[in-house]
């Protein structure tokens, strides 16, 4: 479901009431001579406040171009809406939540000094969205294990890929470009970092659940693998939604849908399949086998193609397409993208699809509750 939101308010949408709960002081908002003045003053939520069981949204007053292309002062509010609402995003939102949010969010801005009514909050622009969906895991696999086969699928090498092993000890996978992200972590380890320093962790706020953290480690057989994908732009979220069919006026309650976020999440699944060879999962019991298999299901293949394809598959049992890619790209990268394109077309039994669990949690889209 929908997790972290940012929405942009113009002045005309709210109203500041403590400016000096801001730092610097919003007071310069009433000095019509400070209006040119490129000036952002914040509010955040302290670690003292996260640390007992306090969130509050971030927000940022700022004087830019605003939608009608003139200067005003604009109003940025960043939250997660489950830690808003439950204090934690291990519980995952429904529709019939959204009513709740908003009540919550206004109360939540009236007590940091920004006045703001429900309507206009639940039509408020939306410049960035997070949809997720956390992937439970009871059947003695672990999210390591995804997050390998995701590891040694074919992302393109134009997206800044980057297993953050220094971090979380190769527990979370993600690549991404200016506009957006795509990212996978185990969640329960990620809390388990947060105990220890949140410099290593992909969640800032994560002391907020720290809480949980006993009832999670006394757990049988359980384990989240959490998958998020961040648009970071307006003009993104408009453009895959073109892609996708998805109709929207790019506001808070019109992008607050479980079809929809089971859409994008989904959409990004399949990019990830689609980069992922058949050969990459197909076990045979010997080289014989798997040299029989490349020629009886590939009979439009050469010889010299069927050998081309056996050398890759007993390259990758030691290597990544990606680390495969790099240590070619002396030759010409292009000649081995154009290889590995042609390995996607090869035909393999698959007996065992490596992200069948998370398709079918997706699809479901059963909601998370701990």
């Amino acid at each position: 479901m929908l997790d972290t939101i940012v929405l942009t308010f113009t002045s005309n949408m709210y109203r500041i009431t403590e400016p000096d709960k801001f730092r610097p002081s919003a007071r310069w908002i009433e000095n019509p001579l400070m209006i040119s003045i490129d000036i952002r003053s914040k509010q955040n939520t302290t670690k003292k406040e996260l640390s007992r069981g306090i969130y509050k949204p971030s927000l940022t007053l700022s004087n830019c171009i605003g939608p009608s292309g003139h200067c005003d002062i604009m109003l940025k509010v960043e939250l997660s809406l489950p830690k808003l609402l439950f204090g934690n995003n291990f519980q995952e939102l429904q529709y019939k939540d959204f009513s709740l949010i908003t009540k919550r969010l206004v109360e939540k801005l009236e007590s940091m000094g920004v006045w703001i009514d429900e309507n206009t909050l639940a039509h408020a622009p939306v410049s960035a969205i997070h949809y997720a969906k956390n992937i439970i895991l009871k059947d003695g696999s672990t999210p390591f294990h995804y997050i390998q086969k995701i590891k040694e699928s074919n992302i393109s090498v134009v997206l800044d890929t980057n297993q953050t092993n220094y971090r979380n000890d190769g527990l979370s996978y993600k690549w991404h470009c200016n506009s957006y992200e795509v990212v996978f972590y185990d969640k329960i380890k990620e809390l388990e970092k947060t105990k220890q320093s949140r410099k290593r962790t992909i969640e800032k706020d994560g002391a907020l659940q720290l809480k949980l953290l006993d009832r999670l480690t006394r757990r049988k057989k359980l384990e989240i693998l959490r998958m998020e994908v961040r648009l970071n732009k307006r003009q993104k979220i408009r453009q895959l939604f073109a892609k996708l069919g998805i109709k929207s006026d790019l506001t808070f309650h019109s992008l607050f849908k479980p079809a929809t976020a089971k859409k994008v999440l989904l959409h990004y699944l399949d990019e990830l399949e689609s980069k992922r060879p058949a050969l990459l999962d197909y076990n045979a019991k010997d080289d014989g086998a798997l040299l029989a298999a490349l020629c009886f299901n590939n009979p439009e293949l050469r010889p010299k193609q069927i050998l081309q394809m056996f050398g890759l598959k007993k390259a990758l049992e030691f290597m990544t397409p990606r680390e495969l890619s790099v240590l070619f790209s002396r030759f010409h990268s292009r000649r081995f993208q154009r290889f590995m394109t042609e390995v996607k077309k090869v035909k393999l039994p698959n007996e065992n699809n490596s992200f069948g669990i998370i398709r079918e949690q997706i699809l479901k889209f059963k909601v998370c509750k701990i």
